[in-house]
């Protein structure tokens, strides 16, 4: 993490709480670095994840798909302290996905005839109107993964997989978190999401929280 640079383009994993890299969070917090512009699909809950980073004043701006957890995000936005780019959650994995894979853009029909498709190439396919979307590509990527072994290929568990895969690919240096690091050939080649082609440095995590984003209980008779 010492290289990540101010002003530096930043993936983060996860969906909501689940899956996100939150021990490199806590690490690039400390280090107090500024004006970065992060992509994901929201920006954790007020002090918990990357929301430590809008606390910190970090964050010059966000792309992502969701930002209605976050009370401050909001309050930054409409104070103008903040860029917000809000995209549709399909089109943002896919743009993510398209940069993993070297492809510059491609057209989709998520967004036609609203406030997306401002200044946007649109255009027609068999009778229907689609936009032209532009890869998304960053300088890091921060992921997490259940387990990795030295080599960085990782095994994600269930839902905490969401971004984390692509957004490894799409960054010029991917540094992934693991609960658990094992050496080469612990893994059942099977079981690898992301080849450790993608992965630059890999970490053992030292705390999980877990936190959960909203409890919910169902009355036992």
């Amino acid at each position: 993490m010492a290289d990540i640079p101010d002003g530096a383009t930043i993936m983060l994993g996860g969906f909501g709480l689940a899956g996100m890299p939150e021990n490199l969070i806590r690490a690039l917090v400390r280090r107090g670095v500024k004006g970065l512009h992060t992509i994901s699909n929201n920006l954790g809950v007020d002090g918990v994840g990357s929301g430590v980073m809008l606390e910190a004043g970090m964050i010059a701006s966000h792309l992502g798909s969701y930002a209605g957890e976050n009370k401050l995000l909001e309050t930054m936005v409409l104070a103008g302290k903040l860029k917000l780019t809000l995209i549709p959650q399909g089109t943002l994995a896919e743009r993510i996905r398209a940069g993993g894979a070297g492809i510059p853009a491609f057209y989709t029909p998520a967004g036609v005839g609203t406030v997306v498709a401002d200044g946007k190439e649109v255009r027609e396919f068999d009778g229907r109107s689609y936009l032209l979307e532009r890869a998304l590509t960053a300088d890091f990527a921060l992921v997490k993964a259940w387990r990795g072994d030295r080599l960085g290929n990782l095994v994600y568990r269930k839902t905490a997989q969401n971004f984390n895969p692509m957004m490894a690919a799409a960054a010029k240096i991917a540094i992934a978190e693991v609960e658990e690091l094992v050496e080469p050939g612990a893994i059942d080649p099977d079981s690898v999401r992301t080849p450790g082609v993608y992965v630059q440095r890999i970490v053992q995590g030292e705390k999980y929280d877990k936190t959960i984003e909203r409890k919910t209980l169902r009355n036992r008779a």
